[in-house]
């Protein structure tokens, strides 16, 4: 997105539709707590996020993303309890046009609930298109200049996961769903994630799972090493809340 779009996404009307979060917890089974929360975009009415991004065009992106950010901090600034509690953001590395210019708004936001910078991590999908690399190269080294996080979502569900790793190094990856999904029974999956496991350990980077479903997935993912996970198996994502989670797991 150019300075121009933004400006004139700046200038506009309101988004013409309205959205909410739902939240689900991250949790840290190597010490048995919530380690944070994914704030997922729902429409008002309790629509999917699918509605509400096919409700996004170029024209409004900009204008989405900030109102995002901004909605998931406050939302999350009512709700968390205490000041170790992540938050976490997934954004739009397209809709961004100049880093430090357009985290103004997420600061501010930042600023007013009380939450310290390294309280908030941003998260980009692999699936999204790389427009400009430079460019999201810049975007994340200026959110840790900040003092964000930020992660890789969907680690492993495109074709380009270790070339965007190598190219980005993030604080987290987050495992794909589909990469995970049926890995108690698959030698073959239980070695690619204890290898990328072993690979991020040495780069320095925290592996995530997302999508987890069950005791057995949960089992053999932590024999790969992961300690954070994210899944309808610990809690559900809900609206406007924050879900009761199966800790018990971890027992």
């Amino acid at each position: 997105m150019t300075r121009a779009q933004c400006q004139g996404c700046r200038d506009g009307a309101l988004l013409p539709f309205d959205f909410t979060m739902a939240f689900q917890p991250i949790v840290d089974l190597g010490q048995n707590r919530i380690w944070g929360y994914e704030a997922l975009v729902r429409g008002a009415e309790g629509q999917g996020a699918g509605w509400v991004l096919g409700q996004v065009n170029e024209a409004n992106r900009y204008k989405f993303d900030q109102a995002c950010r901004v909605k998931a901090i406050e939302l999350a600034g009512q709700l968390f309890q205490d000041a170790e509690t992540r938050l976490s953001i997934n954004f739009m590395p397209n809709a961004v046009y100049e880093p430090a210019a357009c985290i103004r708004a997420t600061l501010q936001a930042a600023q007013r609930v009380g939450f310290a910078h390294d309280q908030i991590m941003f998260e980009f999908t692999e699936n999204e298109r790389m427009v400009d690399v430079p460019h999201v190269q810049r975007i994340i080294t200026e959110y840790r200049k900040q003092g964000f996080l930020t992660a890789l979502d969907d680690f492993g569900a495109g074709h380009a996961g270790l070339n965007l790793l190598a190219n980005f190094q993030t604080d987290l990856i987050k495992l794909d769903m589909e990469l995970i999904r049926g890995i108690a029974t698959s030698p073959t999956r239980q070695t690619i994630i204890a290898c990328v496991t072993t690979m991020a350990r040495e780069l320095g980077i925290t592996v995530m799972a997302e999508g987890v479903e069950s005791e057995a997935e949960l089992t053999a993912l932590r024999a790969a090493g992961i300690r954070l996970f994210q899944g309808y198996y610990l809690a559900k994502p809900a609206l406007a809340m924050l879900p009761d989670v199966h800790l018990a797991v971890a027992a």
